[in-house]
């Protein structure tokens, strides 16, 4: 996250990780349709969060088995016990 010089916004850059390359697809949606609207969606909230603009950047990440790892799992400020809830 920074924020732009001279400007009262920030450019947030977000990844999605996922664990199949399908899975990637149906996130990006067609023609980006889905991951836009997953920006639009939760471009408010980050928008209250920091009480200024945010320019969102969003990418589609595939890691299988991810949520074996307990690297990425801490990396990804999660624990074992949030995914199996």
């Amino acid at each position: 996250m920074e924020k732009r010089e001279g400007k009262d916004i920030y450019d947030v850059e977000a990844t999605i990780v996922c664990e199949k390359e399908s899975h990637k697809g149906i996130i990006i949606g067609k023609k980006g349709s889905m991951l836009r609207e997953i920006g639009t969606q939760a471009r408010p909230g980050i928008e209250r969060l920091l009480e200024t603009k945010v320019n969102l950047k969003l990418w589609v990440k595939v890691r299988e088995n991810w949520r074996e790892s307990d690297l990425l799992v801490a990396n990804f400020g999660y624990s074992k016990d949030d995914l199996k809830k």
